[in-house]
């Protein structure tokens, strides 16, 4: 690229983000507000133009109204409350059930690959990926299985430490690279949009205090799979720090709210669920607490880092 072309692209780049604040604006106080409100509008003709990738955590699984049976996605995601309340001139949610960063250049059933809906006309990218890489879904299945056999102890942690090495510290880091490559993508696909990775929110207890049957994980075993999933939030936290992008913290928000919580009060359904969602997933105020981490971070930063 030529230095004539660079100041153009940067003042680009700057005039979309302040666009994007400015849309975003009004939506920290939405956050904060007990009633949401719509955000004001972009303006003066400027368009904001999302699209939004992930898994089945940014899909919303069972949370009406589904849109979208192939991928379990719900038109109450966190990307369709930020993509409605930023006024988004146009809204691509791609997002599907089960995806891996794999899902990002290959097809899902009928959803196309994920990237083909990022365009060098994108402005803004939310991305949740890597629960699936690392496993979430073998992970809860192996650990209420051996959970029920030895209620009062760690079956789970040894299991996955019985080779000499923490199985699951290995996959986060083998992650790592995967949501890096995902990100390179995204940038060469819309070098001016501003790109964010959003985290996962508090699944079990923050105090590692278990709640055996309701989640039918092993007492030891509960903060074992906390602290996993927090290597898992530092592992995007920082591959996003590296990669030009910014990171949402969706967990701290969360803390009080997991699946061993009273119905009332969980934010995070267990694996038999009381309201509408997916087993281990958000219902619908998990996501919306995730989406107003997400227009936390919009409105309060306007650069890309």
């Amino acid at each position: 690229m030529t230095n004539d072309r660079r100041p153009a692209d940067g003042a680009r780049a700057r005039r979309r983000a302040a666009v994007l604040a400015t849309a975003v604006g009004g939506c920290a106080l939405v956050a904060a507000a007990t009633t949401p409100a719509a955000a004001h509008p972009a303006g003066h003709g400027h368009r904001l133009d999302y699209v939004a990738l992930g898994d089945s955590y940014t899909s919303g699984p069972g949370i009406p109204t589904q849109v979208d049976a192939n991928c379990a996605r719900s038109d109450q995601n966190y990307p369709s409350l930020v993509a409605r309340r930023a006024r988004a001139a146009t809204f691509t949610d791609v997002s599907c059930a089960g995806a891996t960063t794999v899902q990002m250049w290959q097809t899902q059933g009928t959803n196309r690959p994920q990237l083909d809906a990022v365009s060098r006309n994108t402005d803004l990218v939310t991305l949740q990926i890597g629960g699936n890489d690392v496993g979430f879904g073998t992970i809860i299945a192996t650990c209420a299985r051996l959970g029920v056999q030895d209620p009062t102890g760690s079956p789970c942690e040894r299991s996955y430490e019985a080779s000499g090495q923490d199985a699951l510290a290995l996959a986060v880091r083998q992650t790592a690279p995967k949501v890096t490559e995902v990100l390179r993508a995204v940038h060469a696909r819309a070098p001016h949009a501003r790109v964010v990775v959003v985290g996962y929110p508090d699944l079990l207890p923050d105090d590692g205090v278990g709640c055996f049957p309701q989640v039918p994980f092993a007492q030891g075993d509960f903060a074992y799979l906390r602290d996993t999933e927090k290597r898992l939030n530092l592992m995007l936290r920082t591959v996003a720090g590296r990669n030009r992008a910014e990171y949402v913290d969706t967990y701290g928000p969360t803390v009080g709210h997991d699946m061993c919580k009273a119905p009332a009060d969980r934010w995070i359904e267990p694996l038999q669920p009381a309201a509408p969602a997916a087993p281990a997933h958000p219902n619908a105020r998990g996501e919306e607490a995730m989406a107003e981490a997400v227009l936390h971070r919009l409105a309060g930063h306007q650069g890309h880092r």
